[in-house]
């Protein structure tokens, strides 16, 4: 175990929106360390979602991201040989890169043409509350209401 905890790194902001949440998804959905691609896809669909919605893109996005966090999780514990699945809230940090990580997830087992396509697609379903990735979100909060009875074993 670790004596300290590491510390946080400071993230830069994006240079178009200038929002570190931005570059967190950025290199959420990077691959290969190619960082000037990732953004030029997600400027790209940021385009899209404007052009199809006619409202400002980083608004979209933001309603989408809040849309897709989860505030609970469940996650196992064994107790006297029976394994619980005990529900738990979620640190803002977490739910933010869960929220990051199931948008760029389901954008990407979408159907389309392109990465640029398939992330504003989901970016937009997400913001009007469909999508995969709140559904997803829908899933695990029934999931944890459904397990409340084992709340009390929380640690």
């Amino acid at each position: 175990m670790r004596k300290r905890k590491p510390k946080a790194r400071i993230i830069e902001p994006d240079p178009r929106f200038n929002d570190p949440q931005v570059t967190q998804f950025v290199n959420n959905l990077m691959w290969q360390g190619k960082k000037s691609v990732s953004f030029d896809v997600f400027y790209k669909a940021m385009d899209i979602v404007k052009e199809r919605t006619g409202e400002d893109a980083h608004e979209v996005w933001k309603k989408a991201l809040a849309n897709a966090m989860p505030q609970v999780e469940v996650r196992s514990r064994r107790i006297g040989g029976a394994t619980f699945q005990i529900p738990t809230e979620i640190p803002a940090g977490r739910k933010i890169s869960i929220g990051m990580k199931w948008l760029i997830g389901f954008a990407r087992k979408r159907g389309g043409k392109g990465m640029v396509e398939k992330l504003a697609a989901e970016i937009i379903a997400a913001s009007k509350g469909e999508g995969a990735a709140v559904k997803r979100k829908e899933d695990t909060h029934k999931m944890a209401e459904s397990n409340r009875a084992f709340a009390h074993f929380r640690v």
